[in-house]
């Protein structure tokens, strides 16, 4: 094509129209060189209320920058020299928002690289070196101006349910550890929401005073959008939220049909990881945060009760976004008196997927401090990083790592980026 562009066969995608957050910047831009950066000042004049920050730097400038920093809503990259540009594009998708929209600029010239990076990888779109101002203008300035995905077309962040078989069993401790390996430990932007809008658990797990306008999203859904879901979010650390409430005891909730879908959605365009820590009780909410989850994690002890409690739940049916079955969590190994791994699994016909022993002080001591046991218990750092890695696809990041060739096969059904997805030529 001329002047070395390639579109995108008609389909127009762009920013998620919305509200502001005044804590984002508009568009940042990382660029190897002083030409390149001329074409995109010039091709994006105007169409901004504000002035777009073009820095100079690579794509590996740019995942070190927004491991420190808000995502923007467009993000132009440079893989001009970079080795392995599809990897690069990978990792810089475990440090940003799902909703960004990103724009990259290189040397290939090819269509096959054109499609691995926009319909494998989910970018917004690609332009290819030497870049003008009215190429520029032409494929970047849509996005740039706001245009957005049609609602089919977003995906998100991944929703993770855990779920206690019975009270007591330890899945808060363990869902609250989860995220914060997931948002603290390994940066992915992270939200942990307790639906129990009385007990205000996971506040309490890190020490923090539960939002308010939880329950107003629930009761009034039409009012739901990111900005109302991100206030109701406290934040642990820069990339860990807690969502929770601590309503009075004797308040009754009124649940809207279909809020927790929406609220859901809107979370999912904010982060990567949505974890919900849900009891199973005859709850709307919770039988429809189980229906949403792309993937149930069951926490059981040792014991007859739990065992007889996990078939149960095992027998639900499974949501429309589950691809397999829940993953079991045996807690508690060692409790005195409790039944051994063993007679669990021969009990439950299958195998229990993670196994964490009992270890009662270093918990009680996490939870009297309001910290994650994870931060000083190395033993249940190794196991919840075992966890993260059966139920929150961070195997395809590393496959990604490993042979980056086969990012945009194992990707082709969602885009890293998770909000971008492409229709076949």
């Amino acid at each position: 094509m001329p002047d070395g562009t390639m579109s995108q066969g008609g389909a127009v995608t762009g920013i998620e129209a919305g509200p502001v957050r005044h804590d984002r910047a508009n568009l940042i831009g990382f660029v190897a060189d002083a030409e390149s950066e001329a074409a995109l000042q010039s091709g994006l004049a105007g169409l901004l209320a504000e002035a777009p920050d073009f820095r100079r730097g690579t794509i590996r400038t740019a995942q070190a920058a927004m491991q420190k920093t808000a995502t923007p809503r467009v993000l132009i990259v440079d893989i001009s020299g970079e080795d392995q540009p599809l990897k690069a594009l990978g990792d810089l998708a475990a440090v940003v928002e799902p909703d960004v929209c990103v724009l990259v600029v290189g040397e290939h010239d090819s269509t096959d690289f054109y499609r691995e990076v926009t319909r494998g990888l989910g970018a917004a779109d690609y332009l290819a070196k030497p870049l003008t101002r009215e190429n520029v203008a032409r494929h970047f300035g849509s996005l740039v101006m706001g245009r957005a995905p049609s609602s089919d077309s977003v995906l998100g962040g991944r929703v993770l349910t855990v779920t206690g078989v019975r009270g007591g069993v330890g899945a808060s401790t363990i869902a609250a550890n989860l995220a914060w390996h997931l948002g603290g430990s390994l940066r992915h932007h992270t939200v942990l929401f307790d639906p129990d809008l009385y007990r205000g658990t996971a506040a309490f797990l890190f020490n923090l005073q539960p939002g308010a306008g939880l329950r107003t999203a629930l009761e009034y859904p039409d009012r739901i959008d990111s900005l109302l879901a991100e206030r109701a979010a406290v934040p642990a650390s820069d990339r860990l939220h807690v969502l929770s409430g601590e309503e009075p005891l004797g308040m009754p909730l009124a649940y809207a049909p279909g809020a927790g879908e929406r609220l859901v959605e809107s979370l999912r365009r904010r982060y990567n990881f949505v974890i919900a820590d849900v009891p199973f009780a005859p709850v709307p909410l919770h039988r429809d945060l189980l229906d949403l989850a792309h993937q149930r994690i069951l926490v059981l002890e040792p014991t007859l009760a739990a065992m007889r409690d996990t078939l149960r739940l095992l027998g639900l049916p499974a949501g429309p976004n589950q691809t397999q079955g829940a993953v079991l969590v045996l807690n508690r190994l060692g409790l005195p008196g409790g039944l051994s791994r063993r007679q669990i699994e021969e009990g439950l016909k299958t195998k229990i997927d993670i196994v964490i022993p009992d270890m009662p002080k270093p918990l009680r001591q996490a939870a009297n401090l309001g910290e994650p046991a994870m931060v000083t218990s190395t033993a249940l750092a190794r196991l919840i990083g075992d966890l993260a890695r059966q139920v929150a696809s961070l195997a395809l990041v590393d496959a990604v790592a490993a042979d980056p060739a086969a990012a945009p096969r194992r990707r082709a059904r969602r885009g890293m980026f998770g909000w971008s997805r492409r229709k076949a030529a």
